[in-house]
């Protein structure tokens, strides 16, 4: 599509979404002039390694219509979960190939999903996309009631979570190998490095079109895209428990996570090094620093292809 730079989202359609989205708070502006000062700072060292909204749009439209193109398929699908990662890849995905090569699939399954599956369905229509919801909790339950009592999957919150996201990729690809398309995946590069993500579950796709763009940078590209606010001010959550945040599970925010993910696996620096170079802009100490590194370094295994020996004539 040409007309890249103006919003994919028909905000009719969104209208009474956004009465109901959790709403940040603001307060007066009444910095002094050395705090302004030092926000300054802050900024100016925090956009270092920011990237361009506007070309990151262009770029992953483009990889978007190559990826499809060079497959040979007739579109793709995205699992939608009414937050800002999937609302964002799918209307990448639109404004790469047009609506009707792109099918949403929503795919709650407990009463804790329910209203992010509202918000799922509104953009998708926003998108003017088809799209289904399919409810998984009696599959999720058939699957329990025949697992071996020993993988009993009740009250284990990651055991349970990682069954569901599995459940959910393998409904994901049903619906693209009967429609001829692509799995277009939802991952950031911040849930990447950090192994955030479900082997062979969400993190199981096609293609990743902000697999290489920080929690941080996809807020930006969501302002370029006219993302609804109300998405975009949603905490990010996976949705498993009452008041799961991302924040909890991780340790950090993402402001705080994506620039010591920059500063200690881009540029290679060690935990006190990182503390010294935030601590302009995070309260962050040297333990948290070591366990996000540690975090990044333990789940290697979820970006790699499996294992195997080498060949004897290698």
């Amino acid at each position: 599509m040409d007309d890249r730079g103006s919003s994919v989202f028909e905000s009719d359609a969104l209208a009474d979404r956004a009465a109901i989205g959790t709403r940040v708070s603001t307060t007066p502006d009444t910095d002094d002039d050395e705090s302004q000062t030092e926000r300054r700072s802050a900024d100016a060292d925090a956009s270092l390694d920011a990237l361009d909204p506007g070309a990151e749009r262009e770029r992953a439209c483009a990889f978007i219509e190559r990826t499809v193109e060079d497959a040979d398929a007739d579109g793709v699908v995205v699992a939608m979960s009414g937050g800002l990662d999937s609302t964002v890849t799918a209307a990448l995905s639109v404004e790469a190939l047009g609506s009707d090569r792109v099918y949403g699939l929503t795919l709650p399954c407990n009463k804790l999903g329910a209203p992010h599956a509202r918000d799922a369905e509104a953009l998708a229509d926003a998108l003017g996309i088809q799209h289904d919801t399919v409810h998984l909790q009696p599959l999720f339950a058939q699957f329990g009631s025949v697992a071996p009592e020993r993988f009993d999957l009740h009250d284990e919150p990651v055991r349970s979570g990682n069954a569901v996201a599995r459940l959910r990729m393998t409904m994901t690809y049903l619906a693209a190998n009967a429609t001829g398309r692509l799995v277009c995946g939802t991952s950031n590069r911040s849930e990447r490095l950090l192994g955030y993500l479900t082997k062979y579950g969400d993190g199981g796709a096609d293609l990743l079109p902000l697999g290489h763009l920080y929690k941080t940078d996809v807020r930006a590209l969501a302002a370029e895209i006219d993302v609804p606010q109300f998405v975009v001010e949603k905490p990010p959550t996976a949705g498993f428990l009452p008041g799961q945040r991302d924040e909890e599970d991780l340790g950090a925010p993402y402001e705080t996570i994506d620039r010591v993910l920059r500063l200690g696996v881009d540029r290679g620096l060690d935990p006190d090094a990182i503390v010294d170079r935030l601590a302009s802009t995070d309260d962050v100490d040297v333990a948290t620093v070591a366990d996000l590194l540690a975090q990044h370094r333990a789940t290697a295994h979820k970006r790699r292809p499996p294992s195997m020996p080498t060949a004897a004539d290698e």
